[in-house]
């Protein structure tokens, strides 16, 4: 695969990783409301369930995954009805200084890590994605050192994307000084979060 196949590859997927939508939402939300650390956790479930996809799309089985419909309904519904949960538990929270989180804990990774993974692995628009990008970019046809070398693409305009909403977010959730900001940020994400669920649903 010569690099301008791949550069033509980064380029395109860039383009659907840092377009705006239920993902990159969480990532903030997560973030704001649980530290950096569970705003990579969720990123982290979010590109395995995108790896995962690539895999099934190479083996030639992007089109079995599309026509299983009622298990990735079940997996996009119970990802977003995760995100409405938290969503309405963080706007309902009483607001805790992030100066004063000093037991070390980082609540939900786990949690965060599975619910990206099922969304995507539930996201009916990731295998046509690759339907329509793979053919058009890299050919019919891939080889496993081929496959690696798209995985690695995707894990790296991943990292730049995920680093970039979790930077921002982060240094956002530092001037939270007051138990006031807190609560406003608080119920901010805790929206966003309930959006995030809804639009998982919604949009198809």
């Amino acid at each position: 695969m010569d690099p301008t196949t791949l550069l033509a590859f980064a380029a395109a997927f860039l383009v659907f990783a840092a377009s705006p939508g239920p993902d990159n939402m969480t990532i903030v939300a997560r973030t704001l409301s649980h530290g950096p650390a569970a705003g990579i956790a969720y990123g982290l479930g979010m590109v395995a369930g995108i790896l995962a996809l690539l895999v099934l799309a190479a083996a030639g089985l992007a089109v079995v995954a599309r026509e299983m419909g009622t298990a990735m309904t079940v997996l996009r519904n119970a990802g977003a009805a995760y995100l409405v949960w938290t969503g309405i538990r963080l706007w309902t929270a009483e607001p805790v200084l992030p100066t004063a989180r000093t037991d070390g804990r980082r609540p939900g990774l786990a949690a965060s890590v599975l619910t990206g993974l099922a969304l995507n692995l539930g996201n009916p628009k990731m295998p046509l994605f690759y339907l329509a990008l793979l053919p058009n970019v890299v050919g019919t046809v891939l080889t496993p050192p081929q496959v690696g070398l798209l995985a690695a693409v995707i894990v790296a305009v991943e990292a730049l994307v995920i680093g970039a909403h979790v930077l921002l977010a982060g240094r956002l959730r530092r001037l939270l000084r007051t138990r006031a900001a807190v609560r406003r940020a608080n119920r901010a994400a805790g929206g966003v979060m309930v959006g995030a669920g809804v639009a998982v649903v919604a949009v198809r």
